[in-house]
């Protein structure tokens, strides 16, 4: 009796293991001057299969994808407000801090609903001389569950 419940125990575990879902969270920061730019955290609301927008190509064959670009798209998101690093007057440091607490009360609340943070990874496009005012700082949150 006792091999049984190890065995099933196993069993599950080995289930509960193979079964992760991954989720990604994107905050994207406006480094555009005089504060024009938009801030946001970003969070799908909806599934996407890659292998429908997936094709293979070899040189013996060349299998197509018959997918749009517009049914890649999610309309179905959550968008968060942040603010901007800059105002009128340059790089602002509270803005730095208030979106500091806004994406910690996101990481917060994903891990209250079971997610656990494995990976972040950001980058930056930045203004890249006199004509250039534009650029983004962008922030991936990968967790499983």
């Amino acid at each position: 009796m006792k091999k049984i419940i190890f065995v099933m125990g196993l069993l599950v575990s080995s289930i509960c293991l193979n079964a992760q879902e991954y989720k990604v969270i994107t905050s994207v920061e406006s480094i555009v001057t005089s504060g024009l730019g938009r801030s946001r955290i970003i969070d799908a609301n909806e599934e996407k299969d890659f292998e429908k927008y997936t094709s293979t190509q070899t040189e013996e064959d060349n299998t197509r994808n018959k997918s749009k670009r517009s049914d890649i798209r999610v309309k179905n998101f959550e968008e968060t407000k942040l603010l901007n690093f800059y105002n009128l007057a340059g790089i602002r440091f509270q803005n730095i801090a208030a979106n500091d607490a806004v994406i910690s009360s996101k990481l917060t609340a994903m891990t209250k609903e079971g997610w656990q943070l494995i990976h972040v990874v950001s980058a930056v496009e930045s203004d890249s001389g006199d004509n250039d005012g534009n650029g983004i700082f962008i922030t991936r949150y990968i967790f499983k569950k």
